[in-house]
């Protein structure tokens, strides 16, 4: 899948063994109601029909100023953009805790989007980058703005900060913006660093930490994609930065959210599952990252594997790609729904 490369990357990129029971598990604590609102993905619907599952945002979000139209306005519906934020509720009894899940790609898609919305940014309670791609990082900027300096934690993996960059076969090597650590902590940010699981939200929100690789199909990024050691570039197929974000809801199961789900959407529910000790999977959201041609031979196992853990709710996003959509909704028809910026999932006790 990957050309080129040498013994130490194709090593490198071989799954991780992580057998058996987790040697520290996680006392993920159950929740009564989870809902996320996606803020930004590369899709906007304006004319998505709504259920009891999911929560729609139509064309009346966002009347802007338009001299063009009778009025002076016009309806300008939610932004698409190529990136991923959510905001994730966690309710536990009569508590609701917010959360911000990455933040899409442009400074300020993700803050126009939650002002059409009517989504008040400033409940957010916390910020969990999944990792350090600019094209969930990049409404940061945007979010710091809106907020002022008033403190904010935001728990990520101490790789994030890698330089990386894309060096296709035939065309221009393309450096990809870094997070600045210290513009970050100018802005308010508390910057929370764990290669290890974190709970959040007195043990109700589990992130990650890095993800054990543990498939024989998920071999992560091709040759292309690499990150600087110090002393040279290297080819980077594991995006060692990559955490998913799970909350266990009461009677129904895990509900794991990704960002791009560089580790591997199977690797990523397995070791999700193996933390918490909970075996159901009721929901996946978020990038799936199995677009393209090096990705395409991973559809098939990737849905073959995930038809066995029978979700309820499936809604592949941002990085999934056309040909891995189609293939899930033909394989999970009662579970996937579509993605589109401003929808609300909702998954109730």
């Amino acid at each position: 899948m990957c050309e080129g490369g040498n013994a130490a990357e194709v090593y490198a990129s071989v799954p991780r063994n992580a057998g058996g029971a987790a040697v520290d598990p996680i006392a993920l604590q159950p929740v009564d109601e989870v809902r996320i609102t996606t803020l930004v993905d590369n899709v906007f619907d304006g004319l998505l029909a709504g259920d009891d599952r999911v929560t729609r945002a139509d064309f009346g979000n966002g009347r802007v100023t338009a001299a063009q139209f009778e009025g002076g306005s016009t309806d300008a519906g939610l932004r698409a953009e190529h990136g991923f934020a959510a905001l994730v509720a966690v309710r536990r009894g009569a508590t609701t805790t917010t959360l911000l899940f990455d933040t899409g790609l442009s400074p300020d898609g993700m803050v126009v989007n939650a002002e059409r919305m009517g989504v008040d940014l400033s409940e957010v309670q916390g910020v969990v980058l999944s990792h350090g791609h600019f094209d969930h990082a990049g409404g940061l900027a945007g979010l710091a703005a809106r907020r002022g300096r008033r403190a904010m934690p935001m728990v990520l993996h101490p790789v994030a900060w890698t330089r990386r960059r894309l060096v296709p076969p035939r065309g221009e090597v393309f450096d990809l913006p870094t997070l600045s650590r210290r513009a970050l902590e100018g802005e308010g940010f508390e910057v929370i660093e764990r290669r290890e699981p974190s709970l959040l939200v007195d043990g109700c929100v589990l992130i990650t930490g890095e993800v054990d690789r543990t498939t024989e199909f998920e071999r992560g990024m091709p040759s292309p994609h690499q990150a600087w050691t110090g002393s040279g570039w290297e080819h980077d197929p594991l995006v060692q930065d990559d955490q998913a974000l799970v909350v266990h809801v009461r009677g129904r199961g895990l509900v794991v959210l990704t960002g791009c789900g560089h580790a591997g959407a199977i690797n990523i529910v397995r070791h999700a599952r193996r933390l918490t000790g909970v075996d159901r999977l009721c929901a996946l959201l978020g990038g799936l990252h199995l677009s393209g041609p090096a990705f395409e031979p991973v559809i098939p196992p990737t849905i073959a594997a995930l038809t066995e853990l029978a979700p309820a709710m499936v809604v592949p996003a941002h990085c999934t790609g056309w040909s891995a959509q189609h293939a899930l909704a033909a394989a999970l028809p009662d579970a996937w729904l579509p993605g589109s910026s401003g929808s609300t999932y909702r998954i109730a006790a």
